[in-house]
């Protein structure tokens, strides 16, 4: 329906139950979805928009806890959205309902029942767009690089605070859109700090930190003062009973801080 209405010359917006339930669909969004504009030189299927629930809940097992972002961040035609909270959930939803590409909008859903009590809490009321492909520097800092999306910025930010208590500056960026994602902000930010982490619920194996290493490390060799780490979800399916375990929590994200740091 999403496309038929597209290719009239609507603006669609297509919601998932959960983001586990996707498949089904995957044929239609990567061959059709991201590749309708490219074939019909910018015209037709464009104006898309697709929600879909992501992430750890706290109770979701392997079939209500995925992150599936990668599958997606490898198809051209596509841009790719992750909000950390509701204010930048409200201004990256509606510059992704005006974007003339098809955008995959993943929302966190353990956010829908977090309670933010900083300036995240203080939505707007008017109307505000937060521009697609353009990190935020959700914290500053000068000893270690820390990037992250979604629900994972808030272990990030316990961690960068427990962190603080050793005398360790922590910068913290959130990618927001996955794809295009900000290398030069990231970047800047490494050439500052000299280390770099990058995590993310997803399993490491072809996690979409591979990337972001791989081209850090290509723009950032000379500026490094330790290897570039991650923190993932492990690569195995997502447990019921174990799920902090499995997720990258800020203990994990602290004990790679301080190996970043004595290196």
């Amino acid at each position: 329906m999403a496309v038929g209405l597209s290719t009239a010359g609507y603006t669609a917006i297509a919601e998932m139950q959960f983001a586990d339930y996707i498949f089904p669909a995957f044929d239609q969004i990567v061959n059709e979805i991201a590749k309708y504009r490219y074939r019909n030189v910018g015209g037709g299927c464009g104006n898309i928009v697709i929600r879909a629930p992501c992430q750890a809940v706290g109770h979701g097992s392997m079939y209500h806890s995925q992150s599936v972002e990668s599958y997606f961040a490898h198809c051209p035609g596509l841009k790719i959205v992750m909000p950390r909270g509701p204010k930048q959930a409200k201004g990256l939803l509606l510059a992704a309902i005006r974007d003339p590409n098809p955008v995959m909008f993943f929302e966190p859903k353990v956010l829908y029942r977090y309670i933010f009590e900083d300036e995240n809490s203080d939505v707007p009321v008017g109307d505000y767009e937060l521009p697609l492909g353009q990190a935020d520097i959700v914290r500053e800092g000068s000893d270690v690089t820390l990037v992250g999306w979604g629900a994972q910025i808030l272990r990030l930010e316990k961690a960068a605070a427990r962190a603080a208590e050793e005398g360790i500056s922590c910068e913290i960026i959130d990618l927001q859109t996955i794809i295009p994602w900000d290398v030069d902000t990231v970047e800047a930010s490494v050439k500052k700090t000299g280390r770099l982490i990058v995590t993310h619920e997803a399993p490491q194996v072809n996690g979409f930190g591979g990337e972001i290493v791989s081209k850090i490390q290509e723009r950032c060799f000379l500026n490094l003062e330790a290897p570039i780490q991650r923190v993932c979800g492990h690569d195995t399916h997502f447990p019921y009973a174990w799920e902090e375990f499995y997720v990258p929590s800020p203990a994990r994200v602290l004990a790679a801080i301080k190996k970043s740091m004595s290196y």
